[in-house]
């Protein structure tokens, strides 16, 4: 099974540089998008391919904001949207999906550099994915994906030393992914790939990706009970069209 993931950075302007003949192309038999900036009501324009049914959760309290959405085509046992806390719901943030061997969470979690009421609410946010995703696992494995906003080690930016007070790269925020992972939830990149380098955003600003000074921000985790079942994962940097690239996750489930 093909999982993948893209920070579309809005799914109008991707869809005007190729992201249909891209999804056709993937082979994916789930893409999550995040930061698709659909207003609710309007998701019905992206829902023309033949491949793919589509699921999407868009933002109700802003305009042109956030926003996730999921292109399938292995019908999902159960589907919900966002937190089941309601102080975290009505930005679009969250689509859940149960298939037969794991619940799959595409998820675009906050940005905390807007002051510091973001960012505790992405920390708040944070813990109560943990917690929910926790919750579930007794039942069956979690794949999640998405934006999380956050690189977790030195290796996962350009310029570490020059972000510690930069959000996406504060202490506090690095600390909650080190106790994501040591809950039991695997950064399936890096069990093929230990290097630095290897980014998955980049500045629009400054030439930035010409020159990889990045981020690799966008993650796909399995828990610890899927790892055997983890054929490779990768990112897709040579795909443009948004500041993010696509990354990729294959599993050997039904």
């Amino acid at each position: 099974m093909i999982l993948m993931s893209w920070n579309v950075n809005g799914l109008r302007a991707v869809v005007q540089k190729g992201f249909w003949q891209w999804l056709a192309g993937s082979g994916a038999d789930v893409v999550g998008i995040q930061e698709s900036k659909i207003q609710p009501g309007h998701e019905a324009d992206f829902g023309h391919t033949e491949s793919y049914k589509t699921l999407w959760a868009s933002s109700v309290v802003k305009k042109g904001y956030s926003g996730v959405g999921c292109f399938y085509r292995v019908e999902p046992r159960s589907i919900s949207l966002e937190l089941p806390d309601p102080a975290y719901g009505g930005e679009g943030r969250l689509v859940q999906m149960e298939f037969d061997d794991f619940y799959f969470f595409n998820v675009y979690f906050p940005n905390g550099g807007r002051g510091p009421e973001r960012l505790a609410y992405k920390l708040g946010y944070y813990d109560a994915f943990l917690a929910h995703a926790e919750a579930l696992r007794r039942d069956k494995p979690i794949v999640v994906c998405g934006d999380f906003n956050t690189a977790h080690t030195a290796l996962d930016l350009k310029n570490a030393k020059a972000n510690e007070k930069t959000s996406g790269f504060l202490p506090e925020e690095r600390a909650w992914l080190d106790t994501f992972v040591a809950a039991g939830y695997v950064d399936t990149f890096r069990l093929f790939t230990q290097e630095g380098g290897h980014y998955t955003w980049w500045d629009y600003r400054f030439k930035a990706r010409d020159r990889n000074v990045g981020w690799r921000i966008d993650y796909f985790f399995v828990s610890e009970e899927l790892k055997p079942k983890v054929r490779r994962a990768w990112i897709d940097a040579a795909v443009m069209g948004s500041d993010h690239c696509p990354v990729g996750l294959e599993l050997d489930v039904s």
